[in-house]
Order: structure tokens, then sequence, then C-alpha cells
């Protein structure tokens, strides 16, 4: 496998349960995470734009992306394609950047299988109950939708046991704080420090 400067930062959790909020929180924060926009085959929701928060393409353009091996992962969540750029991630972690995705469960199982050194995040509500009120003060779903996503959520919410950090968005400033912490944790790890800052391990003569 395939080592590279930067870190690839993986961030999963069921629909509602502020996985977004946080991750663009973060950004705000560190300029040095910069996010991988995703292709995906649904509609917009409100102000998203081609290009800004997703690639939105047609089925037909997807599948033919998918047949081009364009996909570093790609997977069907609640009955849309959604897919990673392959060689926008490989470049930008390959310059020694920090790259963050959001992604569903079995994209970020995938990633690692690519990316031994990739963390994996996963965000859990602090209950079903404040996850159905999430969904419902959101006001983008109907009732019937809702409920497949609670059902479609505790399923997801068991895949949990394997990623490499946990976050409860009980507090949403408290589980920033958490991820704020995983992220620069990770750039302090020997073997990031070693990838990162190449030139000072060699003058040092550490191996």
């Amino acid at each position: 496998m395939t080592h590279y400067p930067g870190n690839l930062f993986v961030v999963a959790a069921p629909s509602g349960a502020g996985k977004s909020s946080l991750v663009k929180a973060l950004m705000q924060l560190d300029s040095r995470v910069q996010p991988s926009i995703s292709h995906t085959t649904r509609e917009p929701r409100g102000q998203e734009k081609h290009g800004r928060e997703y690639f939105f393409v047609s089925a037909q353009d997807f599948q033919s992306l998918i047949e081009e091996n364009a996909f570093l992962e790609w997977a069907s969540v609640h009955d849309h394609l959604y897919g990673t750029s392959k060689k926008t991630i490989q470049e930008r972690i390959a310059q020694g950047g920090d790259v963050i995705l959001e992604i569903d469960f079995q994209g970020a199982v995938q990633i690692k299988k690519l990316f031994d050194n990739a963390v994996l995040i996963f965000i859990l509500p602090p209950s079903l109950e404040e996850l159905k009120a999430r969904l419902e003060r959101r006001g983008e779903d109907t009732a019937a939708v809702i409920e497949v996503r609670l059902q479609n959520a505790e399923k997801e919410m068991k895949q949990s046991k394997a990623f490499d950090f946990v976050i409860i968005n009980e507090m949403f400033e408290t589980a920033l704080f958490d991820l704020k912490t995983i992220v620069h944790s990770q750039r302090l790890k020997f073997e990031a420090q070693r990838r990162a800052r190449s030139d000072i391990f060699s003058a040092l003569q550490i191996p």
C-alpha cells in the first residue's frame, strides 16, 4: 500500500447525526483540512450547487465513471449513488494536504482497504429519539422518508465498531472539539510526522 505525506480523514454517520455541520465547522477553524467533493445522482437540496457540495450527475454518467474506474469508492445510499474521485484524493494527499471525506460507512470501509493510514471517524447521535427530532427539524424529508432513514440508521450505527474513532454528537461544541482533537492528534503520530516532515527526520538521522 502507498503512503502519502498528507492525512486522509473519513467521516461517516447516519443521516441527521450532524456530520456535515461538524465537518463544515472544522474546515472553518482549520484551513489545512480540505474537502473532497463527491459525485452523486441525487438532486441538489436547498442552496447546494454543482461543484461546491457535490458534482451532480446523471445515473448514466455515473455508470460511465464506474466503468472508467474513476472512483476511489462508490455506494448506493437511500436509492442514490455516491462516489469519490480517486484522482482528486491521491493528488491532494500526495502534495501533503489533509483531506476529509463525508461518506457512507460502506465507502469508508472500502477506502481503509486502499489507504491503510486513513483515519475513520463515526458520528453517533445521543439517541434514536433525538435523531428523529433532528430529521424532522431539518424539514427536508417526508415522514415516510424519515422512517426509512431511521431504519437505515440502526443498521449503519452497528458498523461504527469498524472505525478508529467514535464521536457522540450530543453537544455540538463538544463534538467539534473531539473532531479537532482527532485531526490534531493524527498529525502528531510518528508515521504522520515522518511523512509530513521527512526532511527533519532525515537530518536527525531517524529512519
